[in-house]
């Protein structure tokens, strides 16, 4: 076992995951990326030639929220927070996807996607967290900043294999960890988390040869059974996940930061409604969207695409606005925020 002086270049063996060979974690199947001879032209277009609507003119509604707000909501409840932070109520105590709460999802905050939006409330004014719960170690998904200040409020971190450690290393005490591979899962005062399968990558640095996991996650309480994608692009995973867990009532789906070129690993619209059907979903919330400006699309892109395709398809989609609490035993009909700004 080798560990690298700087966290961002950490490379740790894993020898008892079946995921882990020649070095780093890999995919079943290498799924369809930017290659190196693709990339010079595709960082030139991010730098140079980037379209003006991939960013809002003006921030887009956010609204205000309160922990007395939280703390009064139905059990089974949800806040967006941005990107792919989400604050979900189950059983009483409250779980969060993802927290990303820095200004620039970026190893700085002078540089790097800048956000559209400030999150509903801060981290000091959430209520107690019983647990965090990570899908990979990306700047958008991994905020240091955020996580070392939720250590003191927050009971359990539940993150892949690598990432666990990687809390750990920045000072997060290791017995609130837990790091589980893929269809490992744990139970935590009622609710059962189970690790799954994405199709993604990994790395805090660049050129990083995936030196830690992604993974999906199955959230099931008493009264819920929800998934949560994180970053993924289209794989027959999907359907393994459904037959063995689903039907879901809601599934959090990645839908934006996309490109033909990336498909392997960023799922385009379509992918996302497809993956929701073959989950076995019930009612859809697009994630991964509406934050910060990751790829060469509209913002908007992303939300009017696949609430039409869900429409179409017969599929109910949720679509709240940032820091609005959602009722999932009840939601009611939410707007196209992203086009009216309310």
């Amino acid at each position: 076992m080798t560990t690298l002086s700087l966290s961002a270049c950490r490379t740790t063996a894993y020898p008892d995951s079946p995921q882990f060979r020649d070095g780093g974690f890999r995919n079943p199947i290498a799924p369809k990326t930017v290659g190196w001879r693709e990339m010079p032209a595709m960082l030139w277009r991010f730098a140079f030639d980037k379209p003006a609507d991939t960013v809002p003119k003006t921030a887009p509604p956010v609204a205000a929220l309160t922990r007395e707000q939280l703390l009064a909501a139905p059990d089974g409840s949800l806040v967006r927070f941005g990107h792919s932070t989400v604050l979900l109520k189950l059983d009483g105590a409250f779980w969060l996807t993802d927290p990303v709460f820095s200004e620039r999802a970026s190893p700085v905050q002078w540089a790097g996607p800048k956000r559209f939006h400030a999150p509903p409330m801060t981290i000091a004014q959430l209520p107690p967290i019983k647990g965090v719960i990570l899908s990979h170690d990306h700047y958008d998904h991994l905020d240091k900043a955020a996580v070392l200040e939720l250590a003191a409020k927050t009971e359990h971190f539940l993150a892949p294999l690598g990432v666990g450690d990687l809390l750990i290393e920045w000072g997060v005490d290791a017995a609130k960890v837990q790091q589980l591979d893929w269809w490992q899962s744990t139970n935590i005062d009622g609710v059962r988390f189970v690790a799954t399968p994405s199709q993604h990558f990994s790395g805090r640095a660049m050129f990083a040869d995936n030196p830690t996991l992604w993974t999906s996650w199955v959230i099931r309480s008493s009264r819920l059974n929800l998934y949560f994608s994180g970053d993924t692009g289209y794989f027959d995973g999907f359907k393994a996940i459904g037959e063995k867990y689903g039907p879901f009532d809601l599934t959090l789906l990645e839908c934006g930061a996309y490109n033909a070129q990336w498909a392997g690993v960023h799922m385009l619209p379509e992918q996302t409604l497809q993956a929701h059907l073959d989950l076995r979903g019930r009612r859809l919330l697009p994630i991964h969207n509406g934050t910060f400006d990751l790829a060469m699309h509209a913002w908007t892109d992303p939300m009017e695409r696949i609430t039409a395709l869900a429409r179409d398809a017969g599929v109910e989609t949720l679509t709240p606005v940032m820091g609005t609490p959602v009722n999932l035993h009840a939601p009611p009909a939410t707007s196209a925020w992203w086009r009216t700004g309310r």
